[in-house]
């Protein structure tokens, strides 16, 4: 804290020509679109962090606090009126208003975008002034204010004018203007996007909190596939900060004086998604059925999975082997339920004969091979084990802007994914993606067709009771009938350290984004 007082007097002492410094940031995976109300995906939603913001903002704790709007009074419970900051304006000189909140809420909750989860149960956005809105709710919603950092305002005239007032629909191969171009209000002003080569932003000198922004003026942002070819970038001084470290080179770059290695765990699970919902799998060799139907099938998947091979071996040890869809950060997980089940063959082949399934069979399983910590590789260690069980997965392997496309239309009878969790709050994971599929905002990142009666109610009761205790016992109730329906095969939670130039300053996020504006280079 002392440290970055003095650099703050230093800040204010010290000509802005001299302090002003670039950032160059590499990491393995690309922005898919920069369309704010769009695409779900953590890259893209931290990116666009730097140049959109929401009626609040999560701070160092990950806690909500005043962003876009300064305060907020509950009239009801479901009606809560927020005033909005006064004086700012959006990149092009053009004023923020309460027409703005307005039109950004039409527009997330247009169904072809898949950011919904962060409105849910905001029924209206009513304009008081121009400067005061109410958020007229369906029932009272306890995730309201850490919902709202994701939902990210656009200006209304900007979209007007350049045709721009529909979200994007990425998974039909959509482009507009608004996927290649943005308008907000954050502290950096997008200025080049070459998608799988470089993003680049500068510092918007007219952002209304200055006051708490660091030295970082310009940010090339690189998504680097290759492995060795990211280190080798930050070994040469051509990259000051990575935020995707392969796992065999961390030991490596500790011991070295010129990097800084700052460790975390990311609030994310890695898991496999398996189609429960089709009577006949795409692609497989089995026809007429569904053997994910049977839960001693997907049991028998699961248990066949020796975890703790995978983190010793393809991760290296940086992972923690999961039973629960959301990892140890989120309200929700607790050490006891989240013991994952040990790898025993012998029963996952018995499992298999019971279900009518000795034989195994063939499928594919889709997998990214630039998105997550060794995705790639942990695929093909899974692909190993459910060899043994005679299930022939035949992988296919595909960069995360295609992959996440062939899920999200429905093509993948069997995948890999991570969540990370927006709102560190398990109910993220449980209405988005487990509960049964709706035309809103419940169930609209649900693409393998989970639908469990039980798990809907809960989910439905929690999204409502404002009782904690109460609330928190619907979570874990909910998690636990995920877990023991093995509704899904989690891996593992993440773990993400990230290495920088010793002269670079980067509080490590579990959201993997780092805080450009809150970076300091020396």
């Amino acid at each position: 804290m002392k440290h970055h007082a003095l650099l703050l007097i230093a800040a204010l002492l010290a000509p802005a020509s001299a302090l002003a410094a670039p950032l160059r940031w590499a990491a393995q995976n690309d922005v898919l679109t920069l369309d704010p109300h769009s695409q779900n995906h953590s890259t893209t939603t931290g990116l666009l962090a730097h140049a959109y913001e929401g009626l609040t903002r999560m701070d160092a704790k990950y806690e909500p606090e005043p962003c876009l709007a300064t305060k907020w009074t509950m009239v009801t419970p479901t009606v809560w009126r927020f005033e909005l900051r006064r004086g700012v304006r959006f990149h092009d000189g053009s004023p923020f208003t309460a027409d703005d909140v307005v039109f950004s809420h039409a527009r997330v909750m247009q169904p072809q975008g898949n950011m919904q989860i962060y409105v849910t149960g905001i029924k209206e956005v009513k304009k008081i002034d121009s400067h005061t809105v109410d958020l007229v709710l369906s029932a009272p919603t306890p995730l309201l204010l850490r919902n709202l950092p994701n939902f990210r305002i656009m200006s209304k005239s900007w979209a007007e004018k350049n045709k721009a007032q529909n979200t994007q629909d990425y998974k039909a191969k959509e482009d507009s203007f608004a996927s290649r171009n943005a308008m907000g209000t954050g502290p950096y002003k997008i200025t080049g996007w070459q998608p799988d080569q470089r993003l680049t932003m500068v510092a918007n000198e007219d952002w209304w909190d200055l006051r708490n922004r660091g030295n970082v003026t310009e940010i090339s942002y690189l998504p680097i596939k290759s492995d060795p070819t990211r280190v080798a970038a930050l070994l040469s001084g051509d990259v000051d900060l990575l935020t995707d470290l392969p796992t065999q080179d961390v030991a490596k770059l500790r011991t070295d004086t010129r990097l800084r290695v700052v460790d975390g765990a990311e609030n994310r699970t890695i898991f496999i998604a398996m189609d429960l919902g089709s009577e006949e799998l795409k692609g497989a060799s089995i026809k007429g059925s569904n053997p994910f139907k049977d839960k001693r099938v997907r049991e028998a998947m699961s248990i066949a999975i020796d975890r703790e091979a995978i983190k010793r071996t393809i991760m290296r040890g940086y992972s923690m082997p999961a039973a629960l869809m959301v990892p140890p950060s989120v309200n929700g997980n607790t050490p006891d339920i989240d013991t994952p089940p040990k790898a025993d063959l012998t029963r996952a082949k018995a499992l298999l004969a019971e279900a009518g399934y000795g034989a195994g069979f063939e499928l594919p399983f889709h997998c990214p091979n630039n998105r997550y910590v060794n995705d790639e590789e942990t695929c093909l260690a899974v692909v190993s084990m459910w060899a043994k069980l005679d299930i022939k997965a035949r992988l296919i392997a595909a960069p995360w802007s295609q992959h996440t496309q062939t899920y999200q239309r429905g093509e993948a009878a069997l995948y890999l994914l991570g969540w990370g969790v927006a709102t560190f709050d398990g109910q993220y994971t449980l209405q988005d993606i487990v509960r049964t599929r709706t035309s809103g905002p419940d169930g609209h990142s649900n693409f393998s067709k989970v639908s469990d009666a039980k798990i809907d109610q809960l989910v439905d009761a929690m999204k409502v009771e404002t009782d904690v205790a109460r609330r928190n016992a619907q979570i874990r109730e909910a998690l636990l009938r995920v877990r023991d329906e093995v509704l899904f095969i989690p891996l593992h939670h993440q773990m993400r350290p990230w290495a920088m130039r010793a002269n670079v300053e980067a509080p490590h996020r579990a959201n993997d984004n780092p805080v450009s504006w809150r970076t300091w280079v020396r």
